[in-house]
């Protein structure tokens, strides 16, 4: 069974081979690697796990954000010439400018087979059907899983470039029996349906593995799901471009996820202290992506880890790590907007860009169980050309966030005023 080890100390032993070997290849090329081991006097190898927490410092996205802002495209984690690498995909740039990530066939590869496990986990074979409800664009999302379900040996059905009733047209006439979506686009797949009068029994479905946000692992997003699928199997799974797949639902516990070891070297730590911690940041360290790799990258994902005896399996059978509850939430505020995640700071960054603003808040809607946003603005009192504002604005918002949002102008003083960007966000 993939996944299965005979305890923790195999999976350790793994991790701290897969570490030097990692260490290895970062010494011989990796700009952006060397400079921050020469600052922290990092060793070339470690003699334990341990010793790697100690030595080596986190990785955070600010300064990725900043090295790929002084080093553009691609920035200096690269590990090898820029000829060895075959994939490019990009983050969503809700936090700022996007990042774009290469690859090499062998960290492709790899990633691939992280996304098979997670195949495996939900019970998906090569007698399955997988449709893909997912637009296929710039962002990493299921670009991985579609060729994870060709490694397995089932069939994939693309569904980019289609309306959603065309999706579901199409994944009746494939006879679909498994969906791979953000729970969000499952909810709108069957409202539409119900819109359309399409009889969603006509289409075979037993398992939808969802990813992107955190209704798979949310019991009442879960089971309104299943229910609307005729009893499918919800999956639960989470990864990010920066690290590629990371997590599959435990087959044994709903809103339980197990952390692919040992792809990952993983730790939880305390938000401020940085120190090892049963709840906190997921900190990850990817052990196979060696053309593109984050060490202790601080994924800002809160988690909490399942207590078990030292060497005391999962009631699933597996020793690797298991997260109570799935992703918990963000060390920031974040929304998810048809997939993308938003971030309180990417607004302010955009609307912060014009002049004109003199105050804005932001309505988080539900539109047919899809998430929402609306941005009121108050101008401030010179600005000569309304129609024309709001149409720059909202390109800026197309531009960076990929999202159409609508601009609503409302009266002078008619917005409350705050010192926190928080308070800005109402939902509704």
């Amino acid at each position: 069974m993939p996944g299965d080890f005979p305890n923790r100390d195999v999976i350790a032993c793994e991790q701290l081979a897969a570490v030097n070997r990692l260490l290895e290849v970062i010494h011989a090329g990796n700009a952006f690697y060397q400079e921050k081991f020469m600052a922290a006097d990092a060793p070339h190898r470690v003699a334990s796990l341990a010793e790697f927490s100690a030595r080596f410092p986190f990785t955070t996205k600010t300064e990725l954000v900043a090295d790929h802002a002084e080093h553009p495209p691609f920035g200096t984690n690269l590990s090898f010439p820029l000829e060895r690498y075959t994939r490019t995909h990009q983050t969503s740039g809700t936090t700022g400018n996007p990042l774009r990530w290469l690859d090499t066939p062998e960290s492709w590869a790899w990633m691939v087979t992280n996304w098979a496990e997670v195949f495996h986990a939900a019970g998906i074979t090569n007698k399955d059907r997988i449709f893909f409800a997912f637009s296929f664009g710039p962002f990493i999302g299921f670009w991985l899983a579609f060729e994870a379900g060709e490694h397995i040996g089932a069939m994939c059905i693309p569904g980019g470039g289609l309306s959603t009733a065309a999706r579901l047209r199409s994944m009746i006439a494939h006879q679909a029996t498994a969906l791979c979506c953000t729970p969000t686009y499952a909810l709108h797949l069957a409202e539409v349906a119900a819109q359309e009068k399409i009889d969603l029994t006509q289409i075979p479905l037993r398992t939808i593995v969802v990813a992107g946000e955190p209704g798979g692992s949310i019991p009442a997003t879960r089971e309104r799901l299943s229910h609307l699928w005729n009893n499918a199997r919800i999956f639960d799974h989470h990864g990010m471009t920066e690290v590629g797949p990371v997590t599959y639902e435990c087959p044994a516990q709903a809103g339980v996820l197990h952390i692919i070891e040992p792809a990952f070297y993983p730790e939880v730590i305390d938000t401020q202290t940085g120190a090892l911690a049963a709840r906190g940041e997921l900190v990850l360290t990817t052990l196979g992506r060696t053309g593109s790799p984050l060490l202790r990258y601080r994924t800002g994902d809160l988690v909490k880890v399942q207590t078990r005896g030292a060497n005391e399996p999962c009631v699933c059978g597996r020793h690797v790590l298991a997260l109570e509850g799935g992703i918990l939430g963000r060390v920031d505020d974040m929304i998810v907007v048809r997939g993308v995640n938003v971030y309180p700071t990417a607004i302010e960054s955009i609307v912060r860009q014009f002049p004109e603003v003199a105050e804005y808040r932001v309505r988080v809607t539900k539109v047919q169980s899809l998430t929402e946003l609306k941005l009121e603005v108050e101008l401030v009192a010179d600005c000569a050309d309304t129609k024309a504002f709001v149409q720059r604005l909202q390109k800026a918002f197309q531009e960076s966030l990929a999202l159409r949002v609508p601009i609503e102008i409302v009266a002078a003083n008619a917005l409350p005023r705050y010192e926190l960007k928080a308070k800005r966000w109402v939902v509704e």
